[in-house]
């Protein structure tokens, strides 16, 4: 069997007196778009701070690529090739959008104090290359077109648009999507799960928060369910539209629409 390429175990994340995530044990294999859903409050979002390492965990441990992520900073779990979008995009809304895929480039050698006076040649190379970088992904994207406008401007779906091309500057073996669809209109959607399904198809594995059932019936495998901090099913589209505790809790009116 192949060994997953995210691996959670018994991980508990407390808020005080308040245990969000209670024990939750999931497997994420590589090449997959999974699925991870159930109603507010059942700890999704809370367990995906863990994961990007913007959460301490309680009890329990995070395993990415085999390698046990969950004591490493936020900038480390990135630079693993672990990386995540936000439900609200974060964009620099005065930057341009192609600034803002220009600066999310990691590891760049301007960035050193000296580098520009020492190494000018490499720097502009360098910068060539994240330039050349940052104008594919806003191809792949469809956000050519307003590469040259203030993020800030641009429309909620472009701004996630905008939130996956700037997560593609790193190359991450691996992409969590905070509610991919959230607030966006049906035509950027449709655009969205397209490149997302294209990336995939290259090999990227995904994990996605979603509550549009429609979306994550059509195009995730496997569905992973929480509730009250709690792992409470695996399985294929099939399975959750079969399950009499995900018909109870969360997928009734899915499942007679």
């Amino acid at each position: 069997m192949t060994a997953p390429i995210l691996a959670i175990e018994d991980a508990s994340v407390d808020y005080g007196a308040f245990r969000a995530v209670d024990g939750a044990t999931l497997r994420v294999r590589p090449g997959t778009i999974t699925g991870l859903i159930g109603p507010n409050g059942a700890g999704k979002s809370t367990l995906f701070n863990a994961i990007a390492g913007e959460k301490e965990l309680t009890a329990g441990a995070i395993r990415f690529q085999g390698k046990r992520i969950d004591d490493r900073s936020p900038d480390q779990v990135f630079a693993s090739g672990l990386a995540r979008t936000f439900q609200i995009p974060r964009p620099f809304a005065e930057m341009t959008v192609l600034e803002n895929l220009m600066l999310a480039a990691p590891s760049q050698t301007g960035e050193t104090f000296w580098a520009p006076i020492l190494k000018p040649a490499a720097v502009r190379s360098e910068d060539a290359a994240v330039l050349g970088k940052a104008h594919e992904a806003l191809a792949f994207t469809t956000l050519d077109r307003v590469a040259h406008e203030a993020a800030g401007r641009i429309s909620g779906g472009q701004q996630k648009l905008l939130e996956l091309a700037r997560v593609l500057m790193s190359d991450p073996a691996m992409i969590l999507l905070d509610e991919p669809a959230a607030g966006v209109n049906p035509a950027l959607t449709e655009v969205l799960i397209d490149k997302i399904e294209a990336l995939n198809a290259r090999g990227m594995t995904f994990l996605i928060i979603e509550h549009d059932m429609d979306l994550v019936m059509r195009h995730c495998d496997p569905i992973i369910a929480m509730a009250a901090g709690q792992v409470i099913f695996e399985g294929n589209s099939e399975a959750a539209l079969s399950d009499p505790r995900l018909l109870d809790a969360y997928l009734g009116d899915v499942a007679h629409a």
